[in-house]
């Protein structure tokens, strides 16, 4: 093998930035559902814990399986409740940052160090009273 020879891509590296990252957008979603389920409702936080506004009435045409919306939110609780698993992308991410820098495209060093910094303020307001109001409302 020549020494000018660029080191060969880490595995997974792709698969850790694109999870890091769904982990991410399904809290945004989350978040922004229970922000604008309590401001249509004009409730506070306590209020929403109450039982009284379920997350799942906001989908649309009702829970069928033949209702894509059904699908989606089934698909975004699942990440929702796959995320206290962030910190360890967010680990693995920052690992492969500093031990493989040069292995790494631009591109998915910065979509790695995105997901790693996004996946750290996420886990730090999940854990939050407000992420915890907003856990216990979507998991009601």
């Amino acid at each position: 093998m020549p020494v000018d020879a660029p080191p060969a891509r880490p595995p997974l590296a792709r698969t850790v930035a694109v999870a890091q990252l769904a982990l991410v957008l399904a809290f945004l979603a989350v978040g922004a559902l229970w922000l604008a389920r309590m401001a249509a409702a004009d409730v506070g936080p306590a209020e929403m814990r109450s039982g009284a506004y379920d997350p799942k009435d906001l989908v649309p045409f009702g829970m069928h399986g033949w209702n894509p919306f059904m699908w989606l939110y089934g698909l975004a609780a699942m990440l929702f409740l796959a995320g206290p698993a962030s910190p360890l992308l967010a680990g693995y991410g920052a690992l492969l940052l500093a031990r493989d820098r040069r292995a790494l495209s631009g591109a998915l060093r910065a979509l790695l160090l995105v997901g790693v910094l996004a996946g750290l303020v996420v886990t730090v307001l999940r854990f939050s009273p407000a992420g915890e109001d907003m856990q216990a409302w979507w998991f009601d």
